[in-house]
């Protein structure tokens, strides 16, 4: 039965393929982060205006034709003021709940001075081991780093 299956699909028009393909294919977001460590091995934690939990790690969309790398240096800059350099990929990981897909660098800042956006009200680091209330994913994902590159 499958083979029949598959080469009726074979026949279909194009179009079809596309339309059944964006209706059975699950959709992802794609978002970016940073997990960004002091010398003492304190997490940089933003403040945000808008979370239900408001401390978190930043983090921000992926804009279309944007190297994932590319933009978490833009939303970083958009919503400090400061510059941030890439050091290497930590994980790409995707959560079935909400259809989101995340990279997560370590990174470190190389330049600017804070300042408030609408979004981040202050930036702060914490040690590892006495984060505030925040998301849960987000602090295993930080406890998952400070394991895996200390």
């Amino acid at each position: 039965m499958i083979p029949f299956l598959l080469r009726l699909w074979r026949r279909l028009p194009m179009w079809i393929h596309v339309f059944a393909s964006k209706i059975v294919r699950a959709r992802f977001r794609a978002a970016v982060a940073a997990l960004v460590f002091n010398e003492q091995g304190q997490v940089l934690l933003f403040r945000h205006t808008y979370r239900k939990f408001e401390w978190g790690i930043p983090a921000g969309s992926l804009e279309y034709h944007e190297q994932p790398a590319d933009a978490i240096i833009r939303e970083f800059f958009e919503e400090t003021g400061m510059q941030l350099q890439v050091e290497r990929l930590l994980t790409a990981s995707s959560a079935r709940e909400d259809h989101h897909l995340t990279m997560v660098y370590l990174c470190k800042i190389t330049g600017g001075e804070f300042k408030p956006s609408h979004e981040i009200s202050e930036i702060k680091y914490f040690d590892v081991n006495d984060l505030p209330i925040m998301l849960f994913a987000e602090k295993d994902l930080i406890r998952w780093a400070v394991t895996r590159y200390p």
